[in-house]
This record gives C-alpha cells, sequence and structure tokens, in this order.
C-alpha cells in the first residue's frame, strides 16, 4: 500500500500519471446532482438533454472535479496537511454517461514555508476522456509534511506519543 509522499518526494516538472480511471455512469451523474442539489435539467432529464447541443446528459461538473481530485490522492494528497485552495478550475470539454476519466499532474512550482517543517506543492491536473479529449484542467496548492514533521496517523495515537 502506497503510504503517501512527503515534500521531499516531489520535483518541479514532475509528471505524475494517476491510476486507475474512472467510468462515471448514470447513476453517478443523478446521485451526484440530487445530492448536490442541482436540478439543472441537462444533468437529469434525458429528453430535456436530447434537445440540447449535446443530444444527451452531461455530468455535472463538479462530479468530474472530484472524482479527478480523488484519482490524485494517493500520489499527491495523501499525507497532505491541508488543501489550501483550487486556483482554478476549467471545464474544457464535456463528460457524458459512460465516459472515462484519467488523470495527470505536473508539478509547477514547491516552496518550503517559514515553519520549515512543510512545503506547499503548486501543481496542475489534467482530466482527459477515453478519446483523449481534454476535459478538465485544475491548478491548486497543498501543503504537504516533510520527512522530519511531527505528525500523527502512522498507527500512533496520542496515548502512544506522551510515552
Amino acid at each position: 500500500m502506497n503510504n503517501g509522499r512527503y515534500f521531499e518526494d516531489f520535483e518541479v516538472g514532475q509528471v505524475i500519471k494517476h491510476w486507475p480511471g474512472r467510468t462515471i455512469s448514470e447513476t453517478d451523474n443523478s446521485w451526484f446532482s440530487l445530492l448536490t442539489q442541482n436540478q439543472h435539467p441537462v444533468h437529469i432529464d434525458a429528453h430535456y438533454a436530447k434537445s440540447t447541443q449535446h443530444g444527451q446528459n452531461l455530468v455535472n461538473g463538479l462530479l468530474v472535479l472530484a472524482i479527478a481530485i480523488g484519482q490524485t490522492v494517493n500520489d499527491i494528497s495523501l499525507r497532505a496537511i491541508a488543501n489550501l485552495d483550487y486556483e482554478s478550475v476549467k471545464h474544457e470539454g464535456p463528460t457524458f454517461h459512460g465516459d472515462t476519466i484519467y488523470t495527470t499532474s505536473t508539478i509547477l512550482e514547491l516552496r518550503v514555508t517559514s515553519k520549515g517543517d512543510r512545503g506547499v506543492v503548486y501543481l496542475e491536473t489534467e482530466v482527459m476522456n477515453q478519446r483523449e479529449e481534454r476535459v478538465m484542467v485544475v491548478r491548486r496548492h497543498v501543503l504537504i509534511p516533510k520527512k522530519n514533521h511531527a505528525t500523527l496517523g502512522e498507527g500512533k495515537t496520542a496515548h502512544d506519543s506522551e510515552s
């Protein structure tokens, strides 16, 4: 099992291909749209969607974002202290029921914080479908501990750290 990366494990220019991809079903889209109270008919009404420019339901863009970020967790933020921001999210193409999305991240910048035991990883994640069409690009900053960071969570409890 991958236990995540520390700040020192990243390099500027590093390209990380995340695996596996994720096929988005009609059920995924319907449930997510209902859960988030997004009642736009293009996501949940097939009859309405047939009359739109794409002629079919569109997958809710926030679902695409959520899955894409989720795909990066093992390689980027499994050890993260915090996701600091989503600087930009660009929807560049549609995603439809049955599409499979794949993500690749590029490390753009690394900066050690003033505390010295952590750093900010600035990255861009590209989201592609099975046709190799880019459907989304996300830029964000993630706060990642360095190897000398005193953290819990590796099988230790607060009680163990007091002994």
